[in-house]
């Protein structure tokens, strides 16, 4: 009987990229921070793990590719507008390595991507449902009630909430206010609802520093810990709807609307204009009932609105779409 004598050869191991393909990844990323940058690092980190799987160098990637990894991610029933920001993702980054002159020319730029559908189709709350929420959160503790307060009366991100020191409090023309930092890294001051501002003092209790809004391990709390209080406390207030941070946003900016007020920056809001679709609810929603509303109806009682605009019903009329 023979026995195999062991191999001491050493196996080779083919590096994940090559140095320029990492310079390229390293480079597009360090464009840019905080979310965003851990969206595009997520996009890229699925597309070279399909590529190495079906052992495709980065720089090695023809149009054909792409086009396949796109049509695996809608088998898969990824969302058109999920397939569509992974393109771009992709195409941005080969845009950056021909620019950096790492490639030659891009794979991807000729890659045809989804039509997207503009109008939006997030869940819509009205003025009841916003009013159940409200008062559901002040029942409970006082973390959930000022997180919700933040995000329906003020029209904050999650991540500008969650993102919040308490050294960022102050006081300016004798209105309680906060500054946040926005997406792409402005920072603004912004007036709070006089709610607002009493249910963050509640839930700060003693403490003097360090974030506004903490876990239950006494962490930071995260986007994620934000959207689960969110819908505990839809349940608890009995609304069926699916109801996240970003629905509360949507209120916020359909309220402004449908209160006659010009935009949301009136309220210290978000400074984006509120989508068709949602804004088309809210108006139906109020005519079909036939009562004038004001924003103390819509709980988006402000310190900085005028008083003629708080206090006096705006008689609704239907925007073109």
């Amino acid at each position: 009987m023979t026995t195999a004598a062991p191999s001491t050869a050493l196996a080779t191991i083919q590096p994940a990229f090559t140095d320029p393909e990492r310079l390229a990844l390293a480079g597009f990323l360090a464009g840019y921070r905080g979310l965003t940058r851990e969206a595009y690092a997520l996009d890229l980190r699925q597309f070279t793990t399909w590529c190495r799987a079906r052992s495709l160098m980065l720089f090695a990637v023809r149009g054909a590719d792409i086009e396949s990894f796109a049509r695996e991610l809608e088998t898969k029933g990824r969302a058109r507008a999920t397939v569509t920001r992974r393109l771009c993702t992709i195409a941005g980054f080969y845009k950056y390595a021909v620019e950096e002159e790492l490639l030659e020319h891009s794979p991807a730029a000729h890659v045809r991507r989804p039509r997207l559908d503009y109008e939006s189709h997030v869940t819509a709350l009205d003025r009841n449902e916003l009013g159940a929420l409200l008062v559901a959160a002040g029942l409970g503790p006082p973390l959930e009630h000022a997180l919700i307060s933040l995000l329906a009366l003020n029209g904050l991100r999650v991540s500008e909430a969650t993102g919040a020191d308490i050294e960022q409090l102050g006081l300016e023309r004798g209105h309680r206010t906060l500054t946040i930092t926005r997406k792409g890294g402005k920072v603004v001051t912004i007036p709070l609802a006089p709610r607002t501002a009493r249910a963050i003092d509640l839930a700060l209790g003693e403490r003097t520093d360090g974030p506004v809004f903490l876990a239950g391990d006494g962490r930071r709390l995260d986007r994620h810990g934000a959207g689960r209080l969110v819908r505990k406390v839809a349940r608890r207030a009995g609304i069926a709807k699916t109801v996240t941070p970003h629905t509360l946003r949507h209120a916020f900016i359909t309220a402004a609307q449908v209160s006659g007020v010009a935009s949301a920056p009136s309220f210290g809001g978000s400074g984006e204009r509120v989508l068709p679709a949602v804004q088309r609810a809210a108006l139906e929603q109020a005519q079909n009932h036939g009562n004038p509303c004001t924003p103390r109806d819509l709980g988006c009682h402000h310190p900085l609105a005028s008083s003629r605009t708080m206090m006096q019903p705006v008689r609704l009329q239907r925007i073109p779409a």
